[in-house]
């Protein structure tokens, strides 16, 4: 039986925590398939920022092994301290891959963080094990807005540059979670190993299992318009645009449902706090986050101007909610899929009005509520997307035992 190890620092969460199960999903996808599955994760939890439940966690008997590499705990996703807390949980991977790397016959590991990825890389290509890099994210180019000078930028953003170049150089098989991140990895080198385009998706079943169960208990009064935003509360998401908007739309009925938390909700709660229709729900289990998305009229997609992130995890779930999206983010392989699928509009990042217009021109749009349904289902199911990633890893290590 071939070995497999996944290895997601900062990605990979469990059905008894908080955060999106894609790692857990392909880890379990392994296991169905025959493969001895070895999760390798952090003792810190990067949604929520706080040291991980280990005991919760292996107390659930997953039909997988779980190892994980303790790192210092930092507060903010762009900080020194993550950094930090990188190289430390660098160093004690490296440290047991040395005594371990041996056992496995392919790996699985995503990026970011880049300086991990390269370095676990480098030691499967220095140990003839076969590696596939997924990305998630591209760093540096996600640090981007955080330093304004292209000097300073390029100073001290290169390490993470360089260790890029590593992974991708080294991989064996790339797995990019959009089209241009997928292209992201040939920038300097040939393609000249398989590569696929996978989207992060969503778990159909557990989303529309999350409706049935909390749709009855979520009440939404007769003649409310939902405008719903769901994910992190931080400096990429433009919420103040978005809360500005309603305010202005408080007239017809409009109300703001924001669910989620991040370093920005305190201030966004002060900002709102006069404002009657802005509701900001705090943190949501996934399954009641589900039946909200569902109960709502219009879903948003908000970002600030110059955002750098591509089909982020969220999407999914927007589409599978079976309502027309909003979307803020200028990537143009985002804006390209809303347009060419009819899901809903692409409207220009930080423009209160232009949100005002597109809010309006999505009353009662159920047209697009549909076909965002059946992209879901034909595209974002992650049944169907670990499907392709298993043949991609089939191709490179052979069939198994």
């Amino acid at each position: 039986m071939k070995k497999i190890a996944i290895i997601s620092l900062g990605y990979m969460w469990f059905p008894c925590e908080s955060g999106t199960l894609r790692f857990y999903d392909i880890a379990r996808m392994f296991v169905d398939s025959g493969y001895e599955v070895e999760c390798i994760t952090t003792g810190f939890q990067h949604f929520k920022k706080v040291p991980r439940d280990k005991g919760l966690i292996l107390s659930q008997n997953y039909p997988f092994d779980i190892t994980f590499i303790d790192a210092p705990a930092y507060k903010k996703n762009i900080d020194i301290i993550r950094v930090y807390s990188n190289k430390v949980a660098e160093r004690r991977l490296k440290k047991y891959l040395s005594d371990n790397i041996t056992r496995f016959d392919a790996v699985y590991v995503s990026v970011p963080a880049n300086n991990i990825a390269a370095t676990v890389t480098t030691m499967c290509k220095k140990n003839g094990v076969k590696v596939v890099v997924d990305i998630e994210d591209l760093w540096p180019e996600a640090m981007s807005m955080v330093i304004k000078s292209k000097v300073l930028r390029k100073l001290l953003l290169w390490p993470f540059t360089r260790d890029a170049e590593i992974a991708y150089k080294n991989a064996d098989g790339i797995i990019g979670t959009s089209e241009d991140y997928t292209e992201r990895a040939f920038r300097k080198r040939p393609k000249d190993i398989p590569a696929e385009t996978v989207y992060v998706g969503v778990n159909l079943a557990e989303f529309d299992a999350g409706v049935k169960k909390y749709g009855p208990e979520i009440v939404k009064p007769e003649g409310e318009f939902w405008v719903t935003y769901a994910g992190s509360i931080s400096t990429s998401y433009d919420i103040k645009t978005l809360i500005d908007a309603g305010n202005e739309l408080k007239d017809k009925n409009v109300h703001i449902q924001i669910l989620g938390t991040g370093s920005l909700k305190d201030e966004l709660e002060e900002y709102s706090k006069d404002m009657v229709n802005i509701h900001f729900w705090g943190f949501v289990q996934y399954p009641k986050m589900a039946a909200a998305l569902s109960k709502s009229d219009v879903v948003v997609n908000s970002f600030v101007k110059g955002a750098p992130q591509s089909i982020v995890n969220k999407i999914g779930d927007y589409l599978a909610s079976g309502k027309p999206m909003i979307n803020t983010l200028e990537n143009p392989a985002f804006c390209k899929l809303i347009e060419k699928n009819q899901v809903g509009m692409n409207v220009e990042p930080g423009n209160v009005e232009a949100l005002i217009t597109s809010i309006i021109c999505l009353f009662h749009r159920t047209d697009m509520g549909e076909n965002a349904r059946r992209l879901a289902e034909s595209n974002f199911d992650r049944a169907k997307c670990n499907c392709i990633i298993e043949k991609l890893f089939m191709n490179i290590i052979g069939v198994r035992e």
